[in-house]
């Protein structure tokens, strides 16, 4: 019974995995049909997130069975209540990633993106497969200390974020008010995506250790600014 009990603890993890790593394929694969006007890809990563709908709630339904049944305590309490929260960041990122490709759909056979800012939106749709292929890694290894790199890593997709404003912002700006909403909407959609990955990955820190990430981080910050502390 005790065996069984891991098994399905193991299959949450698994399916949270599993999760990660399909919306961390939609938001790249939205991303081109985004910047290609491709409304095939499209219509596939629009489709693709009932998979991640499904995952979700197969394992709303493992983690309440284990609830029920088992009763569990302390750590292993922490990891189904933990992984709850998680497949709801991940289910949301999906939702993005599908956002970004119906707004492909919506302007098709036209680019909703503008030349001048395809760089910019490529970069941030790459920035955000990074940061969620990081979070499935997390989530793998619970290694504490890559999951805390994740929130350094989102400074660079915030910089982003604001470059996009910084052009709309500007008197040059020459792709009238129905492209600048797009533009705007889509800056949205990247900066939440790599906002849920970095709150999977600071779930993983609570799972580990029992402690918030933000506390966790500051503990080691304070440490590290004591002179003589690491050589103690």
């Amino acid at each position: 019974m005790r065996d069984a009990y891991h098994e399905e603890l193991d299959s949450i993890g698994d399916g949270l995995v599993e999760m990660a790593r399909l919306v961390g394929s939609a938001i790249g694969r939205a991303t081109t049909a985004i910047l290609d006007s491709d409304l095939k890809l499209a219509e596939n990563v629009i489709e693709a997130d009932q998979r991640v709908d499904e995952l979700q709630h197969e394992l709303e339904a493992r983690a309440i069975a284990l609830l029920a049944r088992q009763q569990p305590v302390a750590t292993d309490l922490r990891i189904v209540v933990t992984s709850l929260r998680m497949s709801a960041d991940l289910e949301r990122s999906g939702d993005l990633a599908q956002h970004v490709a119906k707004l492909a759909r919506l302007r098709y056979p036209e680019r909703a993106v503008p030349q001048d800012l395809h760089a910019t939106i490529l970069e941030m749709g790459q920035l955000a497969q990074r940061l969620m292929a990081k979070a499935a890694e997390v989530i793998v290894t619970k290694d504490v200390d890559l999951a805390l790199q994740l929130e350094q890593d989102d400074d660079a997709m915030d910089l982003l974020h604001r470059t996009l404003f910084q052009h709309l912002m500007d008197d040059r700006w020459k792709h009238g008010i129905e492209t600048a909403v797009d533009v705007t909407l889509l800056g949205r959609y990247y900066e939440r995506y790599a906002d849920h990955a970095v709150a999977v990955a600071k779930r993983v820190v609570y799972l580990v250790t029992g402690e918030h990430a933000d506390e966790l981080q500051q503990e080691k910050s304070e440490i590290q600014g004591v002179p003589g502390v690491e050589g103690a």
